[in-house]
């Protein structure tokens, strides 16, 4: 099981077909937030998942809960911390199909989560996803710091950075706990959009080489219709081709994307920081080209509608036979 860590929301989607006179706007409420959209991406892959975050009791707090036991994601680990309520998140799709982020939750019961609200890891724990707002949220952030770094010589770290500059808009902020929580992960997937606003004009090459001189194995460079980068510790770097599709829109992609990283480790007994390295290449280009597949689905549907296992072959088993 794989405990995904961070924010769980509401998406308000700018609906156009009721918003055409000047001060009526329609919105279609979607459960979501990074965090929560991975771990139920994982479940629908087949992969047990659990996320770790803070829900309110509100209404909205209790539909969370639903959706997510719906989904088949345990919620042993959800907190909910007193006098708080849910986070909502305005989004607005351009022509591009690329989605535009309001973030409305100071109050949020996701951004409260303390130390005292986090139950034992079970040793059913393989491994820890954290990211987006999250990471830079108090107290949340120091909270998952702290499991993080407790937990990355034995459980698997994976990180998306997914940076919101609504939610914290100083940029250094988020180069500073990116850093921290960088030096604990294995594997770091970030987009081109999110490196350029971290590191603008920088080489992608010579950040991704800092990543990976900590226990960092590979790092993941989305491009979106362009494909992606892989930088590895043993292997060298090179790029993968994007699937060639009619794109709807782009909301959840990433997080698809995150979920089938993980889904093909699991599945293929790469799942602990000793097995990680052991990677081949070949491993590496099955899983991303997997990865890519899963977020081509979810780019030709509307809004964070992740695939499920049945939708995708198997992530590269004749692989992992053969290096045995």
């Amino acid at each position: 099981m794989f405990l995904v860590c961070g924010e769980a929301l509401f998406d308000l989607f700018v609906d156009p077909a009721h918003s055409e006179f000047p001060g009526k706007v329609g919105f279609t409420a979607i459960a979501g937030g990074s965090p929560f959209n991975v771990a139920v991406g994982l479940s629908r892959l087949g992969v047990g998942s659990a996320l770790l975050t803070g829900v309110s009791n509100d209404f909205l707090g209790q539909q969370l809960r639903q959706v997510l036991e719906n989904e088949g994601v345990s919620t042993h680990y959800l907190a909910q911390p007193e006098a708080t309520s849910t986070t909502l998140s305005l989004v607005a799709v351009d022509k591009r199909g690329v989605p535009h982020y309001s973030f409305y939750g100071h109050s949020g019961a996701d951004r409260q989560l303390l130390p005292s609200h986090v139950p034992e890891i079970g040793k059913e724990i393989r491994g820890i996803h954290v990211g987006s707002y999250s990471l830079v949220v108090a107290p949340t952030a120091g909270t998952l710091y702290e499991l993080v770094h407790k937990s990355s010589q034995d459980r698997l770290i994976t990180l998306d950075p997914n940076v919101r500059l609504n939610v914290e808009p100083d940029l250094d902020v988020w180069r500073e706990r990116i850093t921290a929580f960088a030096q604990h992960a294995h594997i770091i997937k970030v987009s081109e959009e999110d490196l350029e606003l971290l590191y603008p004009g920088q080489d992608p090459q010579v950040i991704a080489a800092t990543l990976l001189a900590n226990q960092c194995q590979l790092v993941c460079l989305t491009h979106g219709e362009n494909g992606s980068s892989v930088f590895t510790r043993n292997h060298g770097n090179w790029t993968s081709p994007a699937c060639q599709i009619n794109t709807i829109d782009t909301v959840g992609a990433g997080d698809t994307f995150q979920a089938a990283l993980i889904t093909y480790l699991l599945e293929n007994g790469f799942d602990t920081p000793a097995t990680l390295a052991t990677l081949q290449r070949a491993h590496i280009e099955a899983m991303i080209d997997f990865a890519t597949q899963a977020a081509a689905l979810t780019c030709q549907r509307h809004g964070p509608d992740l695939p499920r296992r049945h939708e995708l072959p198997r992530a590269g088993n004749e692989l992992q036979a053969a290096a045995l």
